[in-house]
């Protein structure tokens, strides 16, 4: 195997530069066309998948699951066969050209209204572009800056790539809110929202200019000057008991652990700040974004850390924190969102009275009363109890109403204390920050280095492919399955933080998986 210094002996600082910039820049572009999906899912389900539509509804549900779960791991294989045998720079170029032109048609599609259900069958394939696009998108970027960077220096260097995920996010809430702050409420969702897709074009062109400025990363041009790529990646990656052994540690305990942690931080917290402490969607963001904004420096501190004391140490660290403290920084987040609900859940408690029920976690509308009930509790984030019964009725301190009645419901709990909406006068806005910026902090202490050990895990001629099927299959199934399950819990529990036990229960699995077989990977060669 041909061998070569990832970077030589001496630093370039100009080309460095230039390298973290346009990986970084154009990591921060894919991102946030991929987030902007998850920003605008509600508008964009109500234009695009009627309820009332079973086969709008059935495709509302693979465009969410399939660019999530199925595709992302697909676009690994695909791209990372082609980043192994062509090179990392013009696989990269690929990628980001795939998510920004199908981000920007998501912008000019006709919505249900205007053409049927051509709209949501159309907005389904431009999804599944992005989730194949993202699959092929992180190695790229990580390898050739894990490639490039010099002794002592590829935590730091590749950390820029982790902090440029946090980035796509911040980018993803700026413009949206922007958009939101210039036009009317009926404005925007009449053709507002489009403006933050078409925006991607220009995230697109720059993202370009700069990546084509790169040289192959030396790695790489050095196994393809001595005849030595991969000629089937995927078989070389897959068929070497070895090999698929470190996949196994990368999946299990790098990318599912550190995977659940980051989508706590970002779409837990805003979910639960949206519905369970009943925070206005455009104040929940503003917080989100502070948090992680103050927070977002971190993910290059812990990466320049693990270059001087290790990945390893961090990465437990990292996760055993997590386990310890996601309940009480959410309860703490509760407490400053909306101190009333938690006054409300102690001197009237909820109770449900309800035969045995189906809950579909996967449905946009539950067919009997009880799972609409059930639904109806958890989306609101009330904690309650249970009670076998022949009908449904809702106890609400001394008050009982019978029936699944939502008007009804809504009016006793708000008698009872429940609000409908957190009170702007009882928040305490800094508990809300705080919470956030410490989420975000453990996401940067397990996410920060994680490229640096995903590029030292593997040997060169396969390092695309065998680093990011892993990564994708974490991040699509651990992580994208996350709001699903957590909800499940609440619901089979009645308890509005129980959902966070799914976030510790993974992350237990991946640091038992990471104390037993993850290397120490800092001092590993990058060739």
């Amino acid at each position: 195997m041909a061998t070569v210094a990832a970077a030589g002996d001496t630093i370039d600082p100009k080309r460095d530069r230039l390298v973290i910039t346009a990986s970084a820049l154009g990591t921060v572009f894919e991102w946030y066309d991929f987030f902007l999906y998850g920003i605008l899912a509600t508008l964009i389900g109500r234009l695009f998948f009627p309820a009332d539509n079973p086969t709008a509804a059935l495709l509302a549900s693979l465009a969410t699951f399939g660019a999530g779960f199925a595709v992302r791991p697909l676009g690994a294989m695909l791209f990372g066969h082609f980043g192994d045998r062509i090179g990392r720079k013009y696989t990269f170029l690929v990628t980001i050209s795939l998510m920004g032109g199908a981000t920007v048609l998501i912008g000019v599609l006709p919505t249900y209204a205007e053409a049927g259900l051509w709209a949501p069958a159309l907005l389904l394939v431009l999804r599944l572009l992005q989730g194949l696009a993202l699959g092929g998108e992180y190695g790229g970027a990580a390898i050739y800056v894990g490639e490039h960077a010099p002794p002592g220096k590829r935590g730091q260097y590749t950390s820029w790539i982790q902090i440029s995920v946090v980035g796509g996010f911040l980018l993803c809430l700026v413009v949206v809110l922007a958009t939101r702050r210039s036009m009317s409420a009926e404005a925007f969702e009449a053709w507002g929202w489009r403006i933050p897709f078409l925006a991607s074009f220009a995230m697109l062109v720059i993202s370009l200019f700069i990546r084509l400025k790169l040289s192959e990363s030396p790695v790489f041009q050095a196994m393809k000057d001595a005849g030595a790529t991969a000629r089937n990646p995927i078989l070389e990656a897959f068929s070497d008991r070895d090999n698929v052994g470190r996949v196994l540690v990368a999946l299990f305990g790098v990318a599912a652990g550190l995977t659940v942690i980051y989508y706590t931080s970002q779409f837990g917290t805003l979910y639960f700040l949206t519905g369970t402490a009943r925070v206005a969607e455009e104040e929940a963001l503003l917080y989100l974004a502070l948090g992680a904004m103050i927070a977002a420096p971190l993910y290059v501190g812990f990466g320049m850390l693990s270059d001087r004391i290790g990945r390893k140490k961090i990465l437990l660290l990292g996760y055993l924190l997590a386990m310890l403290l996601v309940f009480p920084l959410f309860r703490l987040m509760a407490d400053g969102a909306n101190p009333a609900l938690l006054r409300a859940t102690r001197d009237n408690p909820v109770t449900l009275e309800a035969p045995p029920c189906r809950f579909d976690v996967f449905a946009n509308r539950q067919a009997e009363d009880c799972g609409k009930a059930l639904a109806f509790l958890a989306k609101r984030g009330i904690s309650y109890a249970k009670a076998q019964a022949p009908e449904v009725a809702l106890r609400v301190g001394d008050e009982i109403v019978a029936g699944f009645d939502e008007a009804a419901w809504v009016a006793a709990l708000e008698r009872a204390g429940y609000p409908d909406r957190a009170d702007p006068a009882a928040k305490q806005g800094w508990k809300i920050v705080l919470a956030v910026f410490a989420m975000v902090a453990l996401s940067a202490m397990t996410y920060g280095q994680v490229a640096a050990i995903l590029v030292e895990m593997f040997p060169p001629r396969v390092r695309y492919t065998s680093m990011s099927v892993p990564y994708h299959i974490g991040t699509g199934y651990f992580g994208g399955f996350l709001p699903f399950i957590s909800q499940y819990i609440v619901v089979k529990t009645g308890d509005a933080f129980a959902g966070l036990w799914y976030t510790v229960g993974v992350v237990a699995m991946a640091f038992v998986v990471a104390l037993i077989w993850l290397p120490e990977t800092r001092d590993a060669p990058g060739d």
